[in-house]
């Protein structure tokens, strides 16, 4: 397996290679609940804000200043139009979304706990993301970009699964750095085993596993990254919420950087955002990332703490201007 300093160099140095992260998956609509600490049902009403995890990472790699793509498939209704605006506002390369008249776009609604947690409710029975078919991958896309990205949803469902697969042939076939976070969201899964295992599936072409620390107990049974390893695979972040979070190497490295303290409104979005600046700090230092991991990490917590700050994920993902004053300006270390 190619270092990951050489994947990235050999994605950058292809002719005409245009996007520096190409995010494939799920975007849809979080409504998210007016109040904090309230159920669902209980909620007066919801502030309606763009999400879905690789959707999330492509808008905050693009807040941050680095080219981005996005790839997957929305409904041809208002919402699906209405996304495709937002994303292509945020200069996201969308020649890799396309539109189903045979489903409609997804919705997600959320509600906060008081500590900032949060609960789902889906409308996916089936949604358009679910129905994207191997054709539709834009494989001209993948050979442009340097970082591919990609979540775990995709895998639930024929023949976006399908798809997926084919896209992550292509770029691992490519030599292209793979970023995998398998976002653990049970009620769209039958039941626990396939949930598992469809999560498990994508680690094998993975070359940095972002996964949080419910995440690791729910795949593993425990706190050890251990299992989770495979060839590819060169780095494996563990992320604790306002704790912070841990990375962890193949040599057997470990190293531990605290969460910055902020009063959040929502934690959607936030290890999505996290992703995207850990992706960035890469991207940024391929010579001597290792080296510059624990101010790497510092980064990522820092973008991924301000996008706990306001409603919803992308409108709240923060600039590259605004994370580096924040992390000036912040003393406060969880």
């Amino acid at each position: 397996m190619a270092a990951l300093s050489e994947s990235l160099e050999t994605g950058r140095n292809q002719a005409n290679s245009a996007m520096s992260v190409l995010s494939f998956g799920e975007l849809l609509i979080d409504f998210v609940a007016l109040e904090m600490g309230v159920a669902v049902g209980e909620a007066s009403g919801f502030v309606k804000a763009p999400g879905g995890a690789p959707a999330n990472v492509a808008a905050s790699v693009a807040r941050l200043g680095y080219p981005s793509a996005f790839m997957g498939q929305v409904g041809d209704d208002p919402f699906g139009r209405h996304l495709a605006g937002v994303l292509a506002a945020e200069n996201i390369d969308i020649t890799g979304l396309t539109y189903s008249r045979e489903a409609r776009t997804a919705l997600a609604f959320v509600s906060n706990t008081a500590d900032g947690d949060r609960s789902f409710m889906f409308y996916r029975h089936p949604s358009a993301d679910m129905l994207m078919k191997p054709a539709d991958v834009n494989t001209a896309l993948i050979d442009a970009c340097e970082v591919f990205h990609h979540g775990s949803i995709t895998f639930i469902r024929e023949p976006a699964a399908s798809a997926l697969r084919l896209a992550l042939e292509r770029a691992s076939a490519a030599g292209k750095f793979i970023s995998y976070d398998p976002n653990l969201r049970l009620p769209l899964w039958d039941n626990e085993v396939d949930a598992r295992a469809g999560m498990l599936s994508g680690l094998d072409s993975a070359n940095m596993l972002k996964i949080s620390d419910e995440e690791l107990v729910f795949l593993t049974g425990g706190d050890d990254v251990a299992p989770l390893w495979r060839e590819r695979m060169e780095m494996i972040c563990v992320t604790y919420g306002a704790k912070g979070a841990v990375a962890h190497l193949k040599d057997g490295t470990s190293i531990a950087r605290g969460g910055y303290a902020v009063t959040a409104t929502d934690t959607t979005g936030a290890g999505d955002a996290f992703v995207a600046a850990m992706l960035i700090g890469i991207l940024e230092n391929r010579a001597n990332w290792r080296a510059r991991l624990p101010a790497i990490l510092d980064f990522a917590n820092a973008v991924g703490a301000l996008t706990c700050l306001g409603k919803g994920a992308i409108p709240s993902l923060p600039t590259m201007v605004q994370a580096r004053d924040f992390q000036a300006n912040q003393t406060d270390r969880n």
